[in-house]
């Protein structure tokens, strides 16, 4: 229903109603003989309370209350055949219906709850008025507030061209309030008016529009000036509309639901509190207006023809009062601004349970959070969303308990219907500065159950430490440790794997204390997540925290990218490249060691020619023939190399043509099998001197063998110890010179590597 606000009256009509008691009901009712009146009184719809004895009583003096109808089926003499009480246990009201009111039921009475005068109650004036009709002279007119009503005043023939005009009793005069000379009183300006039907009627009209609490009185209406003037009366009771009522618990939510008529579904509309007799503050409009105090727990849905809906959620006790919704071209409520009253009552005895109305969390760690919702309701959705600062406010869904996710949460948001019994828990994890803000914890059942938690983000260094994001190969082992400071020490660990309807807790194994922590690492702990082996399933997010039964707190998140290894790639190269390594190199050095025995003037001169060719180690791939400074090096190298041992070789040509001169002098002649050579026994005394012993490329105790087998004419060099050894064969002194121009060879090498060092290096 349409109404017209005028802020004195309506403070006037709807005192603060007083939260100490849990009942509650309307504080003022106006109505006038022979209506009907309905009262509703609400109380908190606990077991006890919805069992107890309901009443309604008329409060005399000394403080006495008369009951007039209860629940027990008690009617009293005055209330029979007009009076009864229905109560609503399913949501806490009861209401009393009285028809047929006379101006003697106008009183004090009181709604409530046990034995009266002495129970829960909650107090309430009922004014019946003067019915419209005839009394005397007078006539009698009723009007509710804001609303429009018309007098008549009727004259004679007469007066029919004589001036008409209005006047209202004030004291002991009569002011005028207008007439058909175009005056009109500054207090009805614009909203009254005196219209003639035309000459045929002897009656004319004092209209006023948007009536006032202040227009209620005596007027008198008058056609013409003189002694002959006529003259009526008009009795003008103005109704108190009664406010729509709503009960609300303490941390709960209520939902205003405004119908201001299709005429101003294109006018900005309001949602205000009175709170002093000067202005209604404005708590919500469409022009993006909020009160600081509503901040993160207000919304404002617009609808059809005119009607529009507030969401308040978090409600605290200071939100109890009268408030108006309306509309006007500036958002705020003006005079003649069309409005509906509103009472709030907060019930401080609530049963949704105490919660944490503002949670901290540092940058890149997590926050929990609590969510209550009815327990009779425990198959309803639960969800959970963002407040933005929006033009009328608005709450994004981001997560809900069937599974949904808001694709920016992946990863990062999860709801647990647990621990249950009226109460959810929302983990978000990964937190960033632009997360602080409001949230919201509803349901869809009972929206008296909404609540509304604060998220700020303080400095700080989050409690766990793990990887952020990290690969594991197809097919191989995996394991991803989680490090937990001292203060999680009694605390149960655990890992799992993040989905839309939930984390699965997957095995884990405790690794000891953590080297991650300073001052604690005694208490400290790794809890690893084990793979094996990995499968392109395990790809995903993954969360390692930690929880007390059914409590949970905080956690971390990593994610784990699952990819294939590929042959080739530089970390298997490198891995099978050291595994050669050390499988081949024993072979090769044993493979070089008897290409030098069996040939030892190839080996020296094919090594001289690579370390000549690929000074560097390389592949042997030949440089760009277009660099020059390329040439220059080779060059430089080659001369380095060639030259020493060119000195060397000839300096060792000298001193075997003097031992072989040398040894001529005493020949004997020995032939062993088919080979005959010249030989000395100061060739057997001087052998061990150039033997095997002094051979710096081969080990003392490495014998040779042919490629195919075991070769009898290769020769072979055995350890010299003189330990019980079997007596061995004599040598030759061709052999000898051999064996001696062999170990010439293996040091002339060495010098000539060591010549290279110097080239090489530059």
């Amino acid at each position: 229903m349409t109404r017209f606000f005028v802020f004195v009256c309506l403070l006037a009509v709807f005192p603060v109603v007083s939260t100490k008691s849990p009942i509650f009901g309307p504080r003022e009712v106006s109505r006038v003989e022979g209506d009907s009146v309905s009262i509703r009184c609400f109380y908190p719809s606990t077991s006890v309370n919805r069992h107890s004895r309901k009443y309604w009583c008329r409060q005399e003096a000394k403080g006495h209350c008369t009951t007039l109808i209860s629940s027990g089926g008690y009617v009293s003499d005055d209330y029979k055949g007009r009076a009864n009480l229905t109560n609503f246990p399913e949501n806490g009201t009861f209401v009393i219906d009285v028809a047929q009111l006379t101006r003697n039921d106008s009183g004090r009475y009181k709604c409530g709850l046990g034995i009266s005068s002495r129970g829960l109650s909650f107090d309430v004036s009922l004014e019946v008025s003067r019915g419209p009709g005839q009394i005397n002279d007078v006539r009698v007119y009723t009007a509710d507030l804001g609303r429009t009503v018309t007098i008549s005043c009727p004259f004679k023939a007469a007066n029919l061209q004589k001036k008409k005009s209005v006047c209202k009793m004030m004291s002991q005069s009569c002011v005028l309030i207008a007439d058909t000379n175009n005056y009109m009183n500054p207090s009805y300006k614009g909203r009254a008016h005196i219209s003639i039907q035309g000459t045929s009627q002897l009656v004319f009209s004092f209209v006023i529009n948007q009536v006032q609490l202040s227009d209620a009185g005596m007027y008198v209406c008058q056609a013409g000036d003189d002694s002959s003037a006529d003259k009526s009366n008009a009795d003008l009771q103005v109704l108190k509309p009664d406010p729509e009522l709503i009960y609300g618990d303490l941390r709960g939510s209520v939902t205003i639901d405004c119908d201001l008529g299709p005429e101003v579904k294109s006018v900005p509309k309001f949602l205000c509190r009175l709170k002093n007799e000067e202005a209604c503050d404005v708590v919500i409009n469409t022009l993006k207006t909020k009160a600081p105090d509503f901040e993160g727990r207000i919304l404002l849905t617009t609808g059809n023809n005119g009607r529009f809906t507030v969401h308040i959620t978090g409600l605290k006790k200071e939100d109890a009062g009268l408030y108006l919704c309306g509309a006007d071209s500036d958002g705020v409520p003006q005079k003649g601004s069309s409005t509906q009253a509103w009472q709030l009552f907060v019930n401080e005895e609530t049963q949704i349970p105490q919660s944490r109305s503002v949670v901290k969390g540092v940058v890149g760690s997590s926050v929990v959070v609590s969510c209550p919702y009815n327990p009779k309701e425990k198959d309803s959705l639960k969800y959970w969303c963002r407040w933005e600062e929006t033009q009328n406010g608005r709450c994004r869904q981001l997560v809900e308990s069937n599974g949904l996710v808001d694709e920016q949460y992946e990863g990062r948001l999860v709801l647990y219907e647990e621990p249950g019994n009226g109460v959810y828990t929302v983990i978000l994890n990964q937190l960033t500065t632009q997360d602080a803000g409001f949230y919201w914890c509803l349901t869809n059942g009972d929206i008296s159950w909404r609540s509304v938690v604060e998220l700020k983000i303080v400095e700080g260094e989050p409690s766990l430490k793990v990887s952020k994001n990290v690969t594991a190969w197809l097919g191989e082992s995996f394991k991803l440790p989680c490090h937990f400071p001292c203060k999680f020490y009694s605390s149960e660990k655990y890992w799992c794997k993040w989905s839309n309807t939930g984390c699965r807790t997957l095995p884990s194994q405790d690794q000891g204390a953590s080297q991650a922590f300073v001052n604690c690492s005694q208490q400290s702990q790794i809890t690893s997540l084990n793979l094996n082996p990995v499968t392109k399933e395990d790809e995903g997010w993954y969360w390692c925290g930690v929880k007390d039964g059914l409590q949970y707190g905080e956690t971390a998140a990593v994610y784990v990218a699952v990819e294939t290894r590929v042959k080739g790639t530089q970390d298997a190269r490198q891995a099978s490249a050291a595994h050669e390594e050390d499988a081949i190199e024993p072979r090769a050095r044993e493979d070089i060691e008897n290409k030098v025995l069996l040939d030892p003037r190839l080996s020296a001169e094919e090594r001289a020619v690579k370390k000549v060719e690929d000074p560097a180690g390389g592949s042997g791939v030949p440089a760009d023939s277009s660099s020059s400074a390329a040439q220059g090096r080779s060059s430089k190298v080659l001369v380095s190399v060639l030259v020493p041992v060119a000195l060397v070789l000839a300096l060792g040509v000298l001193v075997i043509g003097v031992l072989r001169a040398r040894h001529r002098k005493n020949v004997d002649r020995i032939s062993i099998r088919s080979y005959r050579t010249d030989i000395s026994m100061s060739d057997f005394e001087n052998s061990r001197d150039f033997g095997a012993h002094d051979n710096t490329a081969a080990s003392p105790d490495t014998q040779e063998t042919s490629l195919g087998g075991k070769d009898e004419s290769a020769p072979t060099i055995e350890d010299t110890t003189e330990t019980k050894e079997p007596k061995k064969a004599k040598r030759s002194s061709k052999e000898e010179a051999d064996a001696a121009f062999t170990a010439f060879l293996l040091q002339a090498n060495n010098m000539a590597a060591g010549a290279q060092d110097g080239p090489r290096e530059a």
